[in-house]
C-alpha cells in the first residue's frame, strides 16, 4: 500500500468513525435531571435589598416579616456614620408576597435620602 491509498483509507475511516463515535458517546439511556427552580420566592427564599448611593447602609427584610405583612420601620444605618430608616407598608409586603419588587425612599439623614429596592431571592 502506498502513502496515497493509506491516507485515502484513513480519511474514509475518520469520516465514518468520528461521527459514529460522537453519536454513541453523546447518547444516554437516562433522562436529564430536572432544571433547578430559579424562580424568585420571598416567602420561601427571603429577600435581597439594594440601596442607591450607598455608603455603608444595609437593610434585611426577613421572610418572616414578609409573611407577617405588618407595616414595619427598619433602621438602615449599617456601618454608615448616620442613620436613615425605611418603612414598608402592608401594601409593600403584599407585593413581596406576590414576588414583586418594591421601591421606597429612606428618611432624610445628613441632608440626603436613599432609594431602596427590596426584591425576592
Amino acid at each position: 500500500m502506498n502513502r496515497k491509498s493509506f491516507l485515502q483509507k484513513l480519511s474514509g475511516v475518520m469520516l465514518v468513525g468520528i461521527p459514529a463515535f460522537i453519536s454513541v458517546s453523546c447518547s444516554s439511556d437516562s433522562e436529564d435531571p430536572p432544571a433547578p427552580n430559579t424562580e424568585e420566592d420571598c416567602l420561601g427564599n427571603g429577600t435581597s435589598s439594594s440601596i442607591g448611593s450607598n455608603h455603608g447602609h444595609s437593610l434585611t427584610v426577613s421572610k418572616e416579616d414578609v409573611d407577617a405583612g405588618v407595616e414595619t420601620q427598619y433602621n438602615i444605618q449599617g456601618t454608615s456614620g448616620h442613620s436613615h430608616s425605611v418603612t414598608l407598608s402592608e401594601s409593600n409586603f403584599a407585593s413581596l408576597k406576590n414576588n414583586q419588587t418594591i421601591s421606597v425612599t429612606s428618611t432624610t439623614g445628613s441632608g440626603h435620602t436613599h432609594p431602596v429596592t427590596v426584591s425576592c431571592s
